[in-house]
């Protein structure tokens, strides 16, 4: 019975030893009290590289580095496994060849039942792909951490399922102002404004990133120190491998300088659209309003003529008379189109405000009516403006006229005046210089922003059909920006409107331009020489001067004019158009001052051309004119 138990047990062994033997991916040896090697499995053969008849016998600490040999690491392991009946532990291992590996190593103790100490049964496992693959992914994280925390123009930070934030890095502090001590572990709704947190737009954020995979938003947020900043926030949740959430990754990026930056640059677009729609619209109406002026000289210079011939019929006089009427009217719209286009001629005068308001008092007071109150607020050490004198009341009237309109139940209009310094071109788009700020101020009903936008555009306007043709703002506009000011409009619905009228102040040297008188009427008999390019016009100044009693001859242009000034030695005056094809009047007339110094040039325009030389010096005769206006020019040329 004892050699059959015997028998079964050396079988068992065998079987056991077979088991071990069989194993590779462990290294399983026995080694005895001493640490001498006493048993060597394949595992053990595959990596650390010694066949068994080479191990058995030698001591294991030849499998340690040399460092842990000199720290007596090998007898610690055994030491340990005694006192505390195992030892477990990882660390760098020494192949035959010499070369590394990182191991994990188990030591039990065996014992024989009497409890004598038989040796140490040691396995050890092969992790250095394990421990590269640790290390490639710690340094990973290592790098990807410190970059996250080297980001300062983002706040990047991660929070907890719950919302609650567990790191934080630089561009977070920077950002929002707090350091990780002071915001690690609170709720991330404490960046919310507080209408935010009222509506739940924190959890709202979460559910979305939860839902759809992202949450991405432009919205207000809270520093630490209480300030508001527009913020761009990404979200995105983090699911581990079994679909579980781990938390929120959280991107948040300050835009208000960009978006700041945005809204300047639009705005800057639409002030340059806004200025190129208006000089080209500005453009457009001096050319509409330079053909006008052709056409009703053309109609008022006929139908005076045709005035005086049928006086002793009533009905027709009548008839004329208000056909004339409405071409004055005409000439009405023209100049406030050119106003508009800036290309009115200008008498510019140094001009006391108190005094034009005051001399136009009794004008203000019957066309507002007495349901309007007019105040005037003046300081004495006001400075006197340079502009022309006739064009700047009509504007006042124009804008008092407007204020008005915009009080259909009566209220006040106040006008003032201060003294302004500009220094800086750029801020205010003036030139630097001194200015006098008028100021016409009503308590009525006022634009909203889409109305006040428009409200200079030509021909825009809130009155009703047949009550306005849209030009008054338009006028004082041109106007004032052809006296090198600008005018300024401010209203809220409600609360009525204020237009700044911002006028240079005259020098000791501005030019005063007074009003000449009209010198002597010359007599008829004068050879003249008409030139302009329309016919029509040229038709008509003919027959208003023969009708005054001259010769006249006529020329369509240029050219034509110096063939017949040549061939006509006793021309006493030349009347040319100035806006001519091929040869304008100016070159014409400095054609013909080459030739004959002495003859007298006047120059007929729709609108103030910039001349220069002599060209600027000389008479002109503004279209549309009447036969009185040709009498006054001829008489200042040819005195």
């Amino acid at each position: 019975m004892s050699e059959d138990r015997t028998k079964v047990s050396a079988i068992e062994d065998g079987r056991f030893r077979l088991l071990i033997d069989a194993v590779i991916d462990y290294a399983i040896y026995m080694i005895d009290p001493d640490g001498v090697i006493t048993s060597w499995n394949a595992g053990a053969r595959r990596f650390k590289g010694y066949e068994e008849a080479e191990i058995l016998g030698e001591h294991f600490s030849r499998f340690y580095t040399d460092e842990d040999r000199r720290a007596g690491l090998p007898q610690r392991t055994l030491d340990t496994a005694l006192d505390e009946g195992r030892f477990e532990g990882e660390g760098w291992q020494v192949r035959k060849d010499g070369t590394h590996f990182w191991s994990h190593v188990v030591i039990d103790p065996i014992f024989d039942p009497s409890g004598t100490l038989l040796g140490f049964a040691k396995i050890t496992r092969d992790l250095t792909d394990r421990r590269v693959a640790e290390e490639i992914l710690k340094q990973s994280e290592q790098q990807f951490r410190l970059l996250v925390q080297s980001v300062t123009d983002y706040a990047i930070y991660m929070l907890s399922p719950d919302g609650r934030v567990s790191n934080w890095n630089l561009g977070a502090q920077r950002i929002k102002g707090y350091s990780p001590e002071e915001v690690i572990g609170q709720h991330f709704s404490m960046f919310y404004t507080p209408e935010d947190r009222e509506a739940r737009e924190p959890q709202r954020t979460l559910d979305i990133a939860k839902r759809e995979g992202r949450f991405e938003n432009k919205g207000w947020r809270m520093r630490k120190d209480g300030t508001r900043f527009l913020a761009h926030v990404i979200v995105d949740p983090i699911w581990g491998d079994t679909g579980t959430l781990l938390g929120f990754a959280k991107i948040t990026r300050d835009i208000t300088d960009v978006t700041h930056a945005q809204q300047v640059l639009e705005q800057t677009r639409e002030a340059l659209f806004q200025a190129q729609k208006m000089q080209a619209i500005g453009q457009l109406s001096g050319g509409i309003a330079h053909d006008f002026n052709n056409l009703l000289t053309v109609i008022l210079g006929n139908l005076e003529i045709v005035r005086k011939r049928v006086t002793d019929n009533p009905k027709i006089t009548r008839l004329i008379d208000n056909a004339t009427q409405g071409a004055l009217r005409g000439v009405s719209l023209t100049q406030r189109m050119l106003a508009f286009a800036r290309r009115q001629e200008l008498k510019s005068e140094p001009v006391r405000i108190p005094a034009l308001v005051e001399g136009i008092s009794g004008l203000l007071r019957s066309s507002l009516g007495p349901s309007v109150k007019i105040e005037t607020r003046f300081p004495e050490d006001l400075e006197p403006v340079l502009a022309d004198l006739n064009q700047l009341e009509l504007a006042v009237l124009n804008l008092a006229t407007n204020a008005r309109d915009a009080m259909p139940n009566g209220g006040t209009i106040s006008f003032s005046a201060r003294n302004r310094e500009v220094a800086d071109s750029a801020a205010s788009s003036l030139a630097p210089g001194s200015y006098v700020c008028l100021s016409i101020a009503d308590t009525g009903e006022g634009m909203d922003e889409t109305t006040l936008v428009s409200a200079m555009d030509p021909f825009f306007t809130t009155k009703g059909v047949g009550k306005g043709t849209g030009l008054g703002l338009s006028m004082v506009h041109g106007f004032i920006e052809q006296l090198g000011g600008r005018f300024i409009l401010k209203s809220q619905k409600d609360h009525g409107t204020t237009a700044e009228l911002w006028l240079p102040v005259a020098t000791g040297d501005s030019p005063v331009k007074p009003v000449a008188k009209a010198p002597a009427v010359t007599g008829p008999g004068l050879r003249v020489l008409v030139v302009d390019d329309d016919s029509l016009v040229l038709t008509s100044t003919c027959l208003l001067l023969e009708d005054l009693g001259h010769r006249v001859i006529s020329a369509p242009c240029g050219a034509r004019a110096l063939e017949l000034f040549n061939s006509q030695s006793q021309i006493d005056l030349v009347i040319t158009d100035m806006a001519m094809p091929q040869m304008s009047g100016a070159q014409l007339a400095n054609a013909i001052r080459s030739m004959r110094p002495d003859v007298p040039i006047i120059l007929a325009t729709g609108y103030a051309e910039r001349l220069e030389g002599f060209a600027a010096h000389l008479p002109r005769l503004s279209k549309p004119f009447t036969q009185l206006n040709l009498v006054e020019v001829i008489a200042l040329a040819m005195k």
